[in-house]
């Protein structure tokens, strides 16, 4: 059986975002919880609201990125050759949290072309309350990267904010996940998080899957870093995760 239903594909086509009835066992969850415990204590991280690069920081992240109830849903998406390139946590505490301005992840993504999807793995419950993903439907169809503003305050986590003439007229859609469930979103999708204020922990993790026919373009990365003071991205580490390199021009890890 299919990972995603055709009226699923159907779905994310129209919206930019899916949530699949399949999700990750309560086995899997408990291990999660464990293990994202051990891991801020280990790396001494005491700003969990985003933790950019864990599988760089511990490799054995990898091994979620790769389970058969993520990945068979992503190839649906975009095709059976599958690079990994980034994963984060984003843990907000529930106090004292900041806000996931509005933006579009390929703003600031050195991949050309422009192909690739996020999915977003609850590990708590995550909902209204405690500040879920929101999204704006359908903003994905264009395939337009909206202009951005630089905002380097130090209440929300990204400096780059979508410019407010380019918030779309369609109402937010808020994406509440049990622990276990995940979304998968198009990288051109409006999206944000208000700051968690709840005083329950909201926390999730992310894998980022490119088409292996698309090129990361690690000398745009570091162009992206002088001019738009983004986080760098031009050492990250390519993980082939199933099928092959088609473009030819990506350095995976060994």
């Amino acid at each position: 059986m299919p990972a995603l239903t055709a009226e699923e594909v159907t779905r994310y086509q129209q919206d930019g975002i899916v949530i699949p009835k399949v999700g990750l066992d309560a086995t899997t969850v408990a291990e999660l919880r464990t293990k994202l415990d051990s891991f801020l204590a280990e790396q001494k991280i005491t700003d969990a609201d985003y933790v950019p690069d864990i599988i760089e920081r511990d490799p054995s992240w990898l091994r979620y990125g790769v389970m058969p109830e993520i990945l068979d849903a992503v190839a649906q998406l975009i095709g059976e050759d599958i690079i990994i390139w980034g994963s984060a946590l984003f843990c907000k505490a529930g106090k004292g949290g900041k806000a996931t301005p509005w933006h579009q992840d390929g703003h600031y993504w050195p991949i050309r072309p422009l192909a690739t999807v996020t999915a977003w793995i609850a590990i708590d419950d995550v909902n209204v309350e405690n500040s879920c993903l929101r999204v704006i439907p359908g903003s994905h169809r264009d395939r337009v990267s909206y202009a951005h503003d630089v905002d380097n305050s130090d209440t929300i986590i990204l400096n780059q904010v979508l410019k407010p003439e380019h918030l779309q007229s369609a109402p937010p859609r808020d994406i509440e996940l049990s622990p276990g469930r995940f979304s998968i979103h198009d990288v051109y999708l409006i999206h944000g998080a208000n700051p968690n204020n709840s005083g329950k922990r909201r926390a999730g993790m992310v894998f980022r899957y490119m088409p292996a026919s698309s090129h990361f373009d690690r000398e745009m990365a570091a162009r992206q870093v002088r001019d738009m003071g983004v986080l760098d991205l031009s050492r990250r580490k390519l993980h082939l995760v199933r099928g092959v390199d088609r473009s030819g021009r990506n350095d995976i890890a060994r």
